[in-house]
């Protein structure tokens, strides 16, 4: 039986978060070096898709980003398919669940699920910011 080379990180999946919660944050790559002591060129390469972050880094980061290292983990194979696991924190926000959700849905391609979950991100942004209107809260007085 062959081994797969295939990565068990999805450097892609943590790139993206860090970089999302970096720009959400106006965070430069040294501030985030600075608060997880990855470096900003580690972080650079992994934003970018051409990192493999070591173990120390990936628990560093994960942690940063406050959201379970089963996350970025790749899928497994159990009888020739993959499995996607969709795992997260109670304190996660919820667009960072149904994202997870979303990309976890095998009806989906990568795009179909990322274009998705940007759509769900900016509807829940605009009706649950402080001071809307449209908030959907049922016990309104």
């Amino acid at each position: 039986m062959a081994q797969s080379t295939k990565s068990l990180v999805n450097t892609v999946e943590l790139g993206r978060a860090i970089r999302r919660k970096r720009e959400e944050a106006g965070m430069s790559l040294r501030d985030v070096a600075d608060a997880t002591s990855v470096s900003a060129s580690t972080l650079s390469r992994i934003e970018n898709g051409t990192g493999k972050p070591d173990a120390d880094n990936i628990a560093r980061l994960t942690g940063w980003l406050n959201v379970p290292m089963e996350r970025i983990m790749g899928g497994r194979q159990l009888d020739g398919d993959e499995t996607r696991a969709v795992v997260y924190f109670p304190q996660e926000g919820t667009p960072e669940i149904v994202e997870a959700h979303l990309r976890a849905d095998r009806n989906l391609t990568p795009e179909t699920a990322k274009a998705l979950s940007e759509l769900f991100r900016v509807a829940y942004t605009q009706f649950s910011s402080p001071g809307s209107d449209n908030r959907g809260r049922k016990n309104r007085k």
